[in-house]
């Protein structure tokens, strides 16, 4: 299990799962599990086109994951998200359908692109997957705290002088990136559960959002640590696993959220009553206010917990 082609499964493995930890924070942050699913699907119609005129099924990918991106960025601005990404999803597939009836001899990689073949990654393909998890890390290490108070209050951040949508279209080519580089590893249909499960799980978890995505970035780690050997072990595809343990650890973050926020309402209610009025919010607070909020000289109102709808 750790000799040969499997150590290549590992490598390319735990790059996605952290890739897809930390992008993944921020899908579910700001509600983007639409657009996590769509462009990766869309994508795939890029694959299919490489392949017909025999150039790098990676390049495809990337090509039709970043056009995806603007152009659902440019048209949301005067239309509603939901259809804009519903209308290129179909769009993308509609062209992925024509670029395979042009061609007999791409079965295997079909299936591969769809439900991931983790396991026959080769030597070759590390680098490239490498490079874009690195550019796509660094790019969200740069937008870290405009990333975070958009997701959390995109008012404020507009009253701020705070240009939201820059931060969405760069957020959305992040988000291509690293569907680029997933895909071939879990498999479009499958990769949105890779970036939605562990980062909902961790924010169930902690209401800090270093925490949580280090969190987040943990439990996807061992998903696919888990899924590659169970994939090994009963010849089952990785992205099944993937599917199946992501949800599993939404599950326990759920359960651990309400029992959490039963435990501290029974405590609420047994306390003493105090007899003065309660303390107004400290913004000094790094708990109640992330210091990426005060960074941009504003706090936000409300407190990301465990336990929220969010979770």
């Amino acid at each position: 299990m750790f000799s040969g082609f499997m150590v290549n499964a590992w490598e390319i493995g735990s790059i996605v799962a952290v890739v897809g930890g930390v992008v993944g924070f921020f899908v579910v942050l700001r509600g983007a599990a639409f657009e996590a699913h769509a462009i990766p699907n869309g994508a795939f119609a890029g694959a299919a086109g490489a392949s017909l005129i025999g150039a790098s099924t990676l390049l495809g990918l990337g090509v039709f994951a970043v056009g995806a991106a603007i152009a659902i960025a440019f048209l949301s601005r005067r239309g509603r998200p939901d259809v804009v990404t519903a209308l290129a999803l179909v769009m993308m597939l509609a062209l992925g359908a024509a670029f395979l009836s042009q061609t007999n001899q791409y079965e295997p990689e079909i299936y591969s692109l769809l439900f991931g073949e983790v396991l026959g990654v080769s030597s070759g393909e590390i680098l490239p997957v490498a490079a874009l998890a690195l550019g796509s890390l660094v790019a969200v290490g740069v937008l870290y705290r405009p990333l975070l108070l958009t997701s959390l209050v995109p008012e404020i951040a507009d009253a701020t002088g705070l240009r939201t949508f820059p931060i969405e279209l760069a957020f959305l080519v992040i988000l291509a990136l690293a569907t680029t580089m997933t895909v071939p590893v879990v498999g479009a249909l499958l990769i949105f559960s890779l970036m939605i499960g562990p980062p909902a799980a961790a924010r169930c978890f902690t209401h800090r959002p270093g925490i949580a995505i280090a969190g987040s970035v943990a439990i996807a780690l061992v998903t696919v640590w888990t899924a590659i050997a169970a994939a090994y072990a009963t010849d089952w595809p990785v992205g099944f696993f993937v599917g199946a343990f992501s949800a599993g650890w939404f599950g326990i973050g759920r359960a651990y959220a309400v029992l959490s926020t039963r435990t501290r309402s029974q405590a609420s209610d047994t306390a003493p009553s105090s007899q003065e009025g309660p303390a107004g919010p400290d913004v000094n607070d790094t708990e109640t206010y992330p210091r990426g909020c005060r960074r941009w000289g504003t706090t936000w109102p409300g407190r990301l917990q465990a336990g929220s709808p969010e979770c």
